[in-house]
């Protein structure tokens, strides 16, 4: 079985039950943290998809990777259903199908902001207003990255979109024509 299916499956079923609760949006709080957590350690997947480990010990990992309290009850039961259905191994893929479906419930649209140099909060937030105006969304995540090596100008992606306007993009395309001619 496709296994982009069934972290979907099991995201869905996640966001359903969130919502019984009424917790989707902490739940979709501890999937940011979690994904964070896949990020920031390396090791955390080879650790979940490791047979020779204990489920228990995996999902006190995960709990705490997730900066899970003992009131999230919702994401412990999550995990529960994970281990006994063996599918422990995907629980990133099951956390990125979940904030993607939060997302597009909640008409939220991710924005990657790449600069030279870091942005200030006055920026950040002049930033932030025009994208939500441009994209026409009710809420904006905004991620902020410095990349030195674009050496000015900025790099702004919207979901799959991309718009380059760093001085190394125009450098590039001034070589190309160059080179055509």
């Amino acid at each position: 079985m496709n296994e982009g299916l069934i972290p979907n499956r099991y995201a869905k079923a996640l966001l359903k039950f969130a919502t019984e609760c009424g917790l989707t949006e902490r739940v979709y709080q501890l999937m940011l943290n979690l994904d964070a957590s896949f990020v920031a350690e390396k090791g955390l997947t080879a650790v979940v998809r490791n047979p020779f480990i204990a489920d228990d010990d995996k999902t006190s990992l995960l709990t705490t990777a997730a900066g899970a309290t003992p009131d999230d009850t919702c994401f412990a039961d999550f995990l529960t259903l994970l281990v006994r259905n063996g599918r422990l191994p995907l629980t990133r893929e099951i956390a990125l199908a979940y904030c993607s479906l939060y997302r597009k419930a909640n008409d939220i649209r991710v924005v990657e902001v790449t600069t030279a140099y870091p942005v200030d909060a006055e920026e950040r937030g002049r930033l932030e207003a025009l994208v939500k105006k441009q994209v026409g969304a009710s809420k904006v995540e905004m991620n902020f990255i410095v990349a030195p090596d674009i050496i000015g100008g900025f790099v702004i992606t919207i979901d799959s979109r991309r718009l380059d306007a760093s001085i190394t993009n125009q450098l590039k395309q001034l070589r190309q024509q160059l080179i055509s001619k």
